[in-house]
């Protein structure tokens, strides 16, 4: 005889036919869930180990209990309204659920979460402390919040699931962050050559400035303080600092041709106007565009 099939599950573990609520959005590196059942059934949930991140479940009713399988020991947790669980998806997850069940669930990417903590002021952290059925009322609202999104994703304003999921990131780096070694070293954030060339290759284009920071970083897939941190990490100038700098690199060499006026210089540059150009020519070389030319001419 065959052997008999196994009910479905979806990627967390559940078994789908048991799931009255089965909804998700996606964010910046965070995928959310509802997951909801209304069944008294008894149905285990397993997850193997994987690099997916951390998984974050915020309980919205009273009277869940879950039977959690370690690997010598087994504990049985009870979750309150507001009660949350964070897990490591590198760990293998066994749990037997003893009743019914209504979660906001935030799978947050290794990147989303190291991103996080790095830009957290203070001491280095080294991830979130594993915690099971802990009150948070903080969550709980948060998740609350992201209901109506998840209920209706076609209406839902990607700018308000964005906020939410990141200001939810970074509180649980503040508040479940566990601190790492005391000689463990910052990571440090760098570009990849495909993203530094991208984002060189625009400031160039946009030599006046007339460009975002938050253009830049959307085409290199990237938030907007990472990639200011990683431009930093990766180049020693922030992208401000590196566009002045090809700017006066710029106006060197145009001011080679002696007889080109300082006028002309100072529009090809993108400078606003010649005191513009005199202003920040002078702070950063020493002398006036002028007089800088004229110290080349001799020089020659």
């Amino acid at each position: 005889m065959p052997a008999p099939i196994a009910p479905p599950k979806d990627t967390l573990g559940c078994m789908a036919d048991h799931l009255k609520a089965d909804q998700d959005l996606a964010a910046d590196g965070v995928r959310v869930y509802r997951k909801t059942v209304d069944s008294p059934d008894r149905q285990q949930v397993e997850t193997a180990a994987s690099g997916r991140g951390v998984l974050v479940g915020i309980s919205l009713r009273d009277g869940h209990r879950r039977r959690i399988f370690h690997e010598h020991h087994a504990v049985n947790h009870d979750f309150a309204k507001g009660s949350v669980y964070i897990r490591d998806f590198r760990e293998r997850y066994r749990a037997d659920m003893q009743s019914g069940f209504d979660f906001v669930l935030l799978e947050i990417s290794h990147a989303a979460l190291e991103r996080a903590i790095d830009e957290k002021q203070g001491p280095r952290m080294g991830g979130l402390a594993q915690v099971t059925a802990v009150r948070d009322d903080v969550l709980a609202h948060l998740a609350a919040a992201l209901t109506p999104a998840l209920e209706h994703p076609a209406h839902a304003s990607l700018l308000f699931i964005d906020q939410v999921c990141l200001a939810m990131t970074s509180y649980l780096v503040d508040m479940h962050g566990h601190a790492a070694p005391a000689n463990a070293p910052r990571t440090h954030r760098v570009l990849s050559r495909s993203h530094e060339a991208r984002a060189k290759e625009m400031l160039r284009d946009k030599i006046d400035g007339a460009i975002s920071i938050a253009e830049i970083a959307d085409a290199c897939s990237l938030s907007r303080s990472y990639f200011i941190h990683a431009f930093r990490e990766t180049t020693g100038q922030t992208p401000h600092q590196w566009l002045i700098a090809q700017r006066l690199e710029r106006a060197q060499a145009l001011l080679m041709d002696f007889e080109r006026p300082l006028a002309d210089v100072a529009a090809c540059c993108g400078f606003s106007d010649q005191s513009h150009f005199t202003r920040v020519f002078s702070q950063y070389m020493g002398a006036p565009p002028g007089t800088w030319r004229r110290k080349m001419r001799v020089a020659r």
